[in-house]
Formats: structure tokens, C-alpha cells, sequence
């Protein structure tokens, strides 16, 4: 039998019309079956594209015009939208964002684990979708002439986008303390990390923020051990921001696209800022994970919090508790509360916000879950409740294995990665677990990015 080749040529020009977006935002139309990925076009829209790649069973266009736009296409408000690539959905209005969500997310558990069945809330969104990361890590470059300049890669390149003067999805303020270390050490004469030849000196600013008490943090990585002219740096930083609360030199000397290496000095002030969701509080390193969007945070937790049902004779496991966020949230209402989180750093940090706030209820261990749990249950330990809030790769097949033994009555999985959590979820429902509902929450605005929470109940048993 001949092999059948696609319906187009590279380089070719074809006229599309788009039915459906990739998880990664492009527009999907397709020629006699055969589909193309068309980054920028959206549903319900005509266009004219140039094939620039062709698979075996799919290919890559590029939009050259549009001959039908969709009413949902908005103009994005950022100059270099259509190249830097941060952001995929500022062409569509933010009511089509939310939808087109829930969309994957009801897809994504229909197709991977045959649970249509599950309600699938509406997208909980942002009355303000903009400004609302509190976190920044700028690469930093220079001209020609060795002027310093800061801004995002071009996609799919190590290419910073010059002229760059404000990224609308991050704290406004951040962006000015960014622009104020560029200016500075440009005139100190700070020389750029040079990527392609391994040398120069500043490699990244990074900048985070407590939304709710103002805190400041600047992180300098430097590929030197020694920062050059460090105290004209923190004088004229601190004069001219009060609120700056912390100055740190990281060196990352390695070739590498990692931003932070392991040598950290404080070189002015506090070794931690602050911040609150709901009444916690929480003390952040510069190596901290902590969640960039505390606004929608809170919403995600306080769904957490609604689907785990806790009382106050409840016991409960989180794993992956990271610096403890989920764990003191559930504590205000459970007996006792057990968090594991493999990274040593994240189990201190988490133990000292529990000191911070004085919950005395919550104890964190340092280990991979899916041998400490088993472990546990081998002591005669019950869970009332388990969270689980995984990274992009979802939860080891042996820690799911590790919960269903333990048999909490409720289980709640916060997932990143609608792909992982469907396969996750068809799993716990083959061991006794029955899927009852799932809320998607849009942490990361104008970006394909959605987070879900899910809530599953154990299924009794009939005889």
C-alpha cells in the first residue's frame, strides 16, 4: 500500500478556516482532514496561512491575513505580543479565555478519562486580569554599543526583545525597580552576561513582591563571584525605594538556562519578605516556591478548603506541601495536619511559617510521599482527608497507589496540568474513589495556563 502524503507543502499558501486552539493557544484548521497549527487564529476565523512545517499526521502555519475575524478578538495591549510568547490569549476578549478553559479542561477528562460525566464549573477569572504577577526574572543583555538592556526572550530564542518597556501581566511597580537596576548598573558600568561566550558579570534581575504588605525583594545573579560596585547599587536602590525590604547576590557561574544558582547572599537587609493570604502569613526566600497570583490563590484554597470538608477532629495529609501554603490553610480547621515535600529547604521554610503564625497543629517531613505514606499506614495512621498538589507531571503512580491504601474519605487534587490530573483521576476512580466535581481557576490570565481543583469521594462499598 502507498504511503500517503499530507495535503500541503512547505512554503505553500492555503486559504483555512479554524474550527478549534491547541492547549497551546494556536488556531487548528484543517486541509482535506488533515489538521494545521496556526498560531494567533481563533476559532470561527478565515484565513490565509503559510505552511512553515508538515508532519506526517499534522503541520505548522503562519497567519499571513485574516479574511473573517471572530467578534472574540480583541487588540492585545502589549507591543511585543505577537514576539515574545509569555502570553498566548491577548488576542482574545477574557470572557473567551475563561470559557475556552473549561472547554480543555471537559475535553481533556472526556478524552483521557472517559469522565464526562464529572461537572466541569465555569472558569472562576479576575475582575482584573492584568497585573497581577508579584514575581519577575528578567534576563539582562546589551546593545551593540554595550548599553544594558532587559526584556524576554524572542520565542523560541535566547534572543532578548529590545525595547521592552513594561510587561503587562507583572506588578507595575516591579517593572519600574527592574528598569531602576538596568539604568544603575548601565551607568556603573555592570557589564552583561554574555550567554554565547560565557562571560560579563549580570545575568538576571529578579524582583518579588508582597501583594499584601508591599515588601520588596531584588535578587542580582551575577555569573562573578563578586558583584561589582555593590553598595553605589544598594544605596541608590534603597533611596529610591523605601519599601524595597531585602537585596540579594545570587551567583549562577554554570551554563545554564537554570536563573538561580546555589551561592545566596543577603548584601542588604532582611534574609526574608512577607506576605499574607487570608490571615496567613508567609515569609519568601529568593528561593521560595510561592505562587505568583495571591489574589487567585486565595480563590483556589478557599476552594480546596470547601471540597476537603474539614472538621475539627479531621486528620490530614498534604503532599507535596512545599513551603506549607495549602498545609496552614487546612490546619485553621483540622486536629492534625502532616505535610511532605521532598525539597529540604521548602520543609524548613514550611515549618517556620507554622512558628509565624503559631499553628502548633502542623508538622512537615522531608521524603518523596509515595514512600513516606505507605509508611505511614504500616503504623496504623488514617487519614481524614489527603491534598495533593503535584507539579506539571502529576502525581507517581505509586503515591496514588499510596493514597487509595490509606482510604481518606475525601480526596482533593489541585493540578497545573489538565492532561496529568484526567490520567490521575481515571486512576483514583479505578481504586475506589468516585470523581464529583471539578473547578478550574485562571491563575495566569491572557496565558493557556488553567488550574483545577478537583474533589473525589471514597465509594462505599455494597454488598
Amino acid at each position: 500500500m502507498a504511503k500517503q502524503s499530507a495535503p500541503v507543502k512547505k512554503n505553500q499558501t492555503v486559504t483555512l478556516t479554524f474550527e478549534d486552539l491547541t492547549h497551546e493557544g494556536s488556531g487548528v484548521g484543517k486541509i482535506n482532514g488533515y489538521p494545521l497549527f496556526v498560531p494567533y487564529a481563533l476559532p470561527g476565523e478565515e484565513g490565509e496561512v503559510k505552511v512553515v512545517k508538515v508532519k506526517k499526521n499534522f503541520g505548522f502555519g503562519k497567519l499571513l491575513n485574516l479574511h473573517k475575524s471572530s467578534p472574540e478578538r480583541v487588540e492585545p495591549p502589549c507591543d511585543v505580543f505577537y514576539k515574545c510568547g509569555g502570553c498566548q490569549l491577548q488576542h482574545m476578549g477574557y470572557d473567551s479565555q475563561l470559557a475556552m478553559k473549561q472547554d480543555q479542561v471537559k475535553n481533556t477528562l472526556k478524552k483521557i478519562a472517559h469522565l464526562e460525566h464529572v461537572p466541569v464549573h465555569p472558569t472562576i477569572g479576575m475582575k482584573d486580569p492584568w497585573r497581577y504577577r508579584n514575581k519577575v526574572q528578567m534576563p539582562v543583555g546589551a546593545k551593540a554599543d554595550g548599553e544594558l538592556i532587559t526584556g524576554f526572550y524572542q520565542k523560541r530564542s535566547h534572543r532578548i526583545i529590545e525595547g521592552m518597556e513594561t510587561c503587562n501581566i507583572q506588578d507595575e511597580e516591579n517593572d519600574r525597580m527592574v528598569e531602576a537596576v538596568r539604568r544603575i548598573a548601565d551607568r556603573l558600568g555592570i557589564a552583561a552576561y554574555d550567554e554565547e561566550n560565557d562571560r560579563g558579570v549580570l545575568r538576571h534581575i529578579m524582583v518579588r513582591t508582597g501583594e499584601q504588605t508591599n515588601d520588596a525583594m531584588i535578587v542580582l545573579v551575577t555569573r562573578t563571584q563578586e558583584l561589582p560596585y555593590k553598595d553605589e547599587l544598594v544605596r541608590e536602590l534603597t533611596e529610591t525605594y523605601p519599601h524595597i525590604k531585602s537585596i540579594v547576590h545570587n551567583v549562577n557561574d554554570q551554563q545554564t538556562n537554570v536563573i538561580l544558582g546555589k551561592k545566596t547572599e543577603i548584601i542588604w537587609g532582611d534574609e526574608y519578605i512577607y506576605d499574607k493570604i487570608g490571615d496567613i502569613t508567609f515569609a519568601i526566600s529568593p528561593q521560595s516556591f510561592y505562587q505568583v497570583n495571591p489574589k487567585q490563590t486565595k480563590v483556589l484554597y478557599e476552594k480546596a478548603m470547601e471540597y476537603a470538608q474539614i472538621s475539627s477532629t479531621d486528620t490530614v495529609v498534604d503532599a507535596y506541601c512545599g513551603i506549607g501554603t495549602i498545609s496552614l490553610f487546612l490546619a485553621q480547621q483540622a486536629k492534625q495536619v502532616y505535610g511532605v515535600e521532598v525539597v529540604p529547604e521548602a520543609v524548613n521554610d514550611a515549618k517556620q511559617n507554622a512558628k509565624l503564625n503559631g499553628i502548633t497543629n502542623a508538622a512537615f517531613y522531608v521524603g518523596e510521599a509515595e514512600k513516606i505514606m505507605p509508611w505511614w499506614t504500616a503504623q496504623g495512621m488514617r487519614p481524614d482527608v489527603i491534598v495533593v498538589d503535584p507539579p506539571r507531571k502529576g502525581c507517581d503512580e505509586q503515591l496514588l497507589t499510596a493514597m487509595a491504601n490509606m482510604k481518606p474519605e475525601r480526596i482533593v487534587y489541585v493540578s497545573c496540568n489538565p492532561s496529568t490530573l484526567a490520567r490521575d483521576l481515571r486512576i483514583l476512580e479505578d481504586s475506589g474513589y468516585e470523581v464529583k466535581e471539578v473547578q478550574p481557576v485562571d491563575m495566569f490570565p491572557q496565558t493557556m495556563h488553567v488550574e483545577c481543583v478537583s474533589q473525589l469521594i471514597l465509594k462505599k462499598a455494597t454488598y
